[in-house]
This record gives C-alpha cells, structure tokens and sequence, in this order.
C-alpha cells in the first residue's frame, strides 16, 4: 500500500484547488493507497522564520503533527496555486518553518555538502495558475516552480515525478473544470 501525502497549499477551502485535491485523494483511495493531508489554511501556526536559522523557534503542534505525515509518506502530491510566479505566502512559510537543518537536511561537519534527510521521496506538483502555460515556460521560464523543484525537493532528497499545471483557471469554462479535475483523477489512480 503506497502512503501518499496530499500538501493542499490554497489558504481557501472553497477554492478550486481544494476541487483537485478532493479528485486525486478520492481516486487514489480507490486504487488502493494511505492517504493523508495537510491542509495548510486550517493549520494553526506563525509562517514567519522570525529569526532566520540564527535561533529555532518552537514548532507549533500542527508543525509537528505535519511533520509525522511528511516523514510516513513515501509520495508527496503538493497542491497550490502560483501567485506572483510562486507558491503562496502561506506554502512558502510551512516550508521555512518546517523544512528545517536538522529536519529535511543536515549539514555535514567541515563539508559544502549535505545530508538530503528525506532521501527516497517521490513528489507530484499540481499548480493552478491564470498565465497560459505556454507564456508561463517562454517569457517567465517557469522560475518560481523551478526554484521549488530544485532549490527545496531536490535539495531535501525528494525527487519531483511530474509537475501538472491547470491553466488558466480564470477563463476556464465548466467543462475545462470538470477535464482537469478527471486528469487529476487520472493522477491520483495511478498512484503518481
């Protein structure tokens, strides 16, 4: 049975991602697989790193209860919109707030290098966005998920499978809804 995670980044449970992340977890638990979530606009918790890494701030009980989930799960499915060409303030301050040295990687002693702590993790990204896709990758390179695959999974360990973007959902008509919640759904069957 394979534990995937669901990271629901929207800060509004009546948002359209809430739409997709109900069609992946609804498919998934039909094939067969855990699944657990994280709803990150429900959690109770202060998303500022007020003191960089110069000094640990206690992590609240949802940060800690979150982050038994993170360590169970062998597939993360991250769902969010891209704001401003990245993830919402809220996604950003989980992660800072959780993905932490010690946590998600290690600095190993007298190295550049370090230890990736979440090593053998596998991830899918679902990203809504209002930018066409096409304008998104050729004039702004997708730097924002970029940034995310590479600069926070990669260097954690976790190795990102796919990146599906539902673009843009604010021409969509129903039926482009209802198409991309059956992708999703498509998505979460086969477990990926």
């Amino acid at each position: 049975m394979k534990k995937i995670l669901i990271i629901n980044g929207h800060p509004d449970t009546e948002s359209y991602n809430y739409a997709l992340h109900n069609a992946y977890k609804t498919s998934a638990l039909e094939a067969g697989a855990e699944v657990s979530e994280i709803m990150l606009g429900q959690l109770q918790f202060d998303p500022n790193l007020r003191y960089g890494y110069r000094k640990r701030m206690e992590l609240e009980p949802d940060l800690l209860e979150a982050w038994e989930k993170i360590k169970a799960a062998e597939h993360i499915v991250w769902i969010f919109p891209l704001w401003w060409g990245y993830l919402p303030a809220l996604t950003k301050g989980f992660i800072d707030r959780l993905f932490l040295p010690g946590f998600a990687f290690a600095n190993k002693e007298n190295s550049m290098m370090i230890e990736k702590k979440l090593r053998g993790k596998t991830a899918r990204i679902i990203c809504t966005m209002d930018t066409p896709i096409w304008y998104n990758h050729l004039f702004y390179r997708n730097t924002g998920m970029r940034a995310f695959r590479s600069q926070t999974l990669s260097f954690c360990g976790i190795k990102t499978i796919g990146t599906t973007y539902i673009a843009p959902v604010k021409y969509f008509k129903d039926s482009q809804k209802e198409k991309a919640l059956q992708k999703v759904a498509t998505l979460g069957r086969s477990l990926r």
